[in-house]
């Protein structure tokens, strides 16, 4: 089943060789059909750092080549982002990249990229999964024995040039900072410390993790608040201007702030509008339906048009792809730019905050602040995973939401939009979204408030109301 990026299951259950080598074939007819005959397909494929990720991948070139499909294969493990800028800078059909993304460690998965150099859209992956569905299991080809014609790659320097291209490496080179990074023992582990210190950044990068770990150190490999214990222990023992986290493949990004705070996306996505915009760049906004209203407000005070999305990096792709994006982002930590490739890149984003440190010469909270002050509306969010058995109460739940309460923790109900799931639009500049997973039987619940304790509140009875059904 493909959800919102691709498909995900338990290695070793789901996720087999014999179903990966399904999904890979019907990618395959996917691009046979879609290029002409005179033109040979080809596609650039990589793999993060969970278990068997290299054996996963070369079966998918296997099945690749016996297509008659051109394929270069990663040397070694890397980000998502910079195998989606592969795919570019190769001018290849297409991309495969076998992650879970944020995951637990249990999970692979399997991640379509466009000719274009980022996530798959929405109809890339409906022509995939419906030629998945009609390949039968047993009827695919490898051929072990051509795997001599396949070419590895190895793309670090040419996706090095790109951020250079994108960053103002002069400022960088003067500021006197001390970065961490947290990657969390995924794939993005030595990728931005390498950067830093190819281009004599004036930045000092500490590693929190210094090398990869299929296990992830023991957390699911998501940069949120609640998988970051570990990276707060460490600013209070350690002199640092900012924490950054990247997730399992590195497309996603959190910070933390010197005091240990958490920084969340919908911060960052607020930042990178605001430096993008002072870079000169133009274009329009687009965020996904779970994104914190303030970005709507920064738009219109930069006189910026907003486009609102379905949940999934996809839907911000089509719009890349279509008009001129200034920042395009999700709740999940997943930010594109203008300038770079159509996809999210927690290194890059990285670098920009960095870059925004120096071009604000304030930190980031404040920065933050002054948006607040700016917009006038005040930001507390928090979202609650119900891990539930089977997806028989998630569907109970999301029936029940068709005729919603009046009223909700004592706040009254505004107004519901239907966009992805169901928001509720509560008084008191407040609202509280229902999302049932696409990948997973999870209950996802989402709120903005004006405060920390009403944002707690309102997932409380948000969780007792689920338990009633």
């Amino acid at each position: 089943k493909f959800g919102t990026d691709g498909w995900r299951d338990i290695i070793a259950d789901g996720f087999t060789l014999k179903n990966i080598s399904r999904a890979t074939q019907a990618y395959a007819d996917y691009l046979l059909k879609e290029n002409t005959p005179t033109q040979q397909a080809s596609v650039v494929v990589g793999y993060d750092t969970r278990f068997n990720g290299r054996i996963f991948a070369q079966r998918v070139a296997e099945v690749l080549i016996s297509n008659n499909i051109v394929v270069y294969l990663s040397n070694e493990y890397l980000p998502t982002p910079a195998l989606s800028f592969a795919v570019k800078h190769y001018a290849a059909s297409g991309g495969i990249m076998i992650t879970a993304s944020h995951n637990p460690p249990p999970y692979n998965g399997f991640k379509l990229k466009g000719a274009y150099g980022g996530t798959a859209t929405q109809d890339i992956y409906e022509a995939v999964s419906q030629l998945t569905n009609n390949t039968a299991l047993d009827a695919v080809e490898h051929s072990p024995e051509h795997f001599q014609n396949i070419q590895s790659f190895d793309i670090k320097k040419a996706y090095f040039e790109q951020l250079s291209k994108l960053i103002d490496i002069d400022l960088l080179k003067k500021i006197d900072l001390k970065l961490c990074h947290e990657a969390m023992g995924g794939a993005a582990t030595g990728w931005l410390k390498a950067f830093i210190e190819h281009y004599e950044l004036g930045i000092e990068c500490t590693e929190l993790h210094p090398k990869a770990d299929p296990m992830f150190y023991g957390v699911n490999p998501e940069p949120i608040d609640l998988n970051l214990d570990v990276a707060k222990t460490y600013l209070n023992d350690n002199d640092c201007d900012l924490l950054v986290a990247t997730d399992g493949d590195g497309d996603r990004l959190g910070a933390v702030l010197p005091d240990g705070r958490f920084f969340n996306s919908h911060q960052i996505f607020a930042v990178l509008i605001d430096l993008m915009y002072k870079k000169g760049f133009r274009g329009k906004i687009v965020k996904t339906f779970t994104v914190s209203r303030i970005i709507e407000r920064l738009a219109k005070q930069r006189d910026i048009d907003v486009i609102e999305t379905p949940v999934g990096f996809k839907y911000i792709v089509d719009a890349m792809l279509e008009d001129t994006v200034l920042v395009g982002g999700e709740e999940s930590g997943g930010i594109g730019v203008t300038g770079h490739i159509p996809e999210r890149d927690g290194i890059a984003n990285s670098l920009l905050l960095v870059e925004a440190l120096a071009v604000s010469q304030m930190p980031l909270g404040e920065l933050f602040e002054s948006f607040e002050a700016e917009t006038g509306w005040k930001h507390s969010y928090d979202r609650l995973d119900l891990h539930l058995q089977g997806n028989e109460l998630k569907d109970a739940v999301m029936a029940s939401l068709v005729q919603p309460p009046k009223m909700i923790a004592n706040r009254k109900l505004e107004s519901s939009e239907t966009l992805d799931g169901v928001k509720l639009n509560l008084s008191g500049n407040a609202w509280l979204m229902f999302r049932p997973s696409g990948t997973e039987p999870v209950l996802r619940i989402y709120c903005e408030a004006a405060s920390m304790p009403e944002v707690q509140e309102l997932l409380d009875w948000a969780d007792a109301y689920v338990q009633t059904l």
